[in-house]
């Protein structure tokens, strides 16, 4: 397994556990114990520490993104697993430098997270919803562009 997606993976596992628990466990703490425990001597620590303090400190953004992206799904409703397999994916495409992690990554390695811990249809909804996100935010920088551009 590739470094940054065992890392990924990790975030996850952490995500999930601190979700579970209504945020009341101290999300460092759980991503510490996870990371010796199942990803001991990575080559990247830090990378998972960037995205999970990136998630920690843009989750309301991270998540009302979400909540205009799938409106028919109300975030409460959405299982545990999948609602923060699309934060991971949602913090790398609108937070993440597009040159450490190009959105097509972020979108393809929340689909693999999708695939492999979430239910049948997750992939499927993971996609929806960035790839929504990521057109959405495609559009705004083509609009942006377009008003700098002289007439």
């Amino acid at each position: 397994m590739a470094t940054r997606h065992l890392i990924r993976t990790v975030i996850l596992q952490s995500l999930y556990e601190w979700d579970f628990y209504h945020r009341q466990k101290d999300i460092t703490e759980i991503l510490e114990r996870n990371m010796q425990e199942f990803a001991p001597g990575v080559d990247e620590p830090e990378f998972g520490w960037k995205i999970l303090q990136g998630i920690a400190a843009h989750l309301k953004e991270i998540d009302d993104t979400m909540r205009r992206a799938a409106p028919e799904w109300p975030i409460e409703k959405i299982a545990v697993i999948d609602r923060n397999i699309l934060r991971i994916g949602l913090y790398e495409l609108m937070y993440a430098d597009p040159d450490e992690v190009p959105p097509k990554v972020a979108i393809n390695e929340a689909i693999e997270l999708a695939k492999n811990y979430g239910g049948p249809n997750a992939a499927r909804f993971v996609n929806g919803v960035l790839g929504s996100v990521y057109r959405d935010m495609a559009a705004r920088r083509a609009e942006a562009k377009q008003q700098e551009s002289p007439k």
